[in-house]
């Protein structure tokens, strides 16, 4: 049996799935002290929050800081690309540390993911309405541990530079998904569709954690990588 279990926390809408239904609480309780933990930083330290570049903080900072900071670091953002993930890595590691051996936590579209048994169906959220919400992961046992992170240029409250509908990234851990999604995302520019999605998958290339990449824009779909079986959702 898979259990569910959801709440809101400041601008985090979480979203936790697993066979161990006490590891969801745990995880739970996880998640909402390194948000409480990020929210003291941000308040002390606010140049934090509205940097568009790779910061270097030092390690005297809260674990869900360094995170984002490695994260950001390596796709070349700035650190609140990766927060989402970020929270979904710590929320998943939660539940593996309790004992679950399906699990998966989605912060706002981002998600963490692990099972060593039941396959994990995931949904894919883009900024084109024939695909949005249509298509989806099989994640299986050789797929984990992965974790997801989607970006857009046309909707949603994140920054981004790019012209994409939608940048959807597998990659080792979602803090890297997260934030490599918005520094591909970004690279999508440009009048030639095509040409701007081919900017994107080589911006991708050189991303280390990456696994693979598709970008929509205008209904051309590009993709690279080793992803996850594409499946169709009703």
């Amino acid at each position: 049996m898979i259990y569910e279990y959801g709440f809101l926390m400041k601008y985090s809408k979480i979203h936790i799935k697993s066979d161990r239904k006490e590891a969801i609480f745990k995880s739970a309780e996880e998640i909402k002290r390194h948000i409480k933990e990020l929210l003291r930083y941000v308040g002390e330290n606010p140049y934090f929050k509205y940097s568009l570049e790779p910061l270097d903080v030092g390690s005297e900072v809260p674990v869900i800081v360094q995170r984002m900071v490695e994260a950001s670091n390596i796709a070349g953002v700035g650190p609140m690309a990766s927060v989402a993930g970020v929270i979904a890595d710590l929320g998943l590691e939660a539940l593996l540390k309790a004992g679950a051996s399906v699990a998966l936590v989605e912060n706002g579209g981002e998600f963490s993911a692990y099972t060593a048994g039941e396959d994990i169906v995931a949904s894919i959220s883009t900024g084109e309405p024939l695909l949005s919400g249509k298509i989806g992961f099989l994640i299986t046992k050789s797929d984990s541990r992965l974790g997801v992170g989607t970006s857009s240029g046309k909707v949603g409250r994140t920054v981004s530079f790019g012209e994409a509908d939608s940048v959807t990234v597998v990659a080792d851990n979602a803090a890297i998904a997260d934030a490599a999604a918005t520094s591909i995302c970004n690279a999508v520019t440009g009048s030639d569709v095509r040409g701007s999605i081919a900017k994107g998958l080589e911006k991708a290339k050189n991303i280390r954690g990456v696994r693979g990449v598709i970008i929509v824009r205008e209904s051309c779909v590009g993709l690279m990588g080793k992803l996850p079986k594409i499946i169709r959702i009703r």
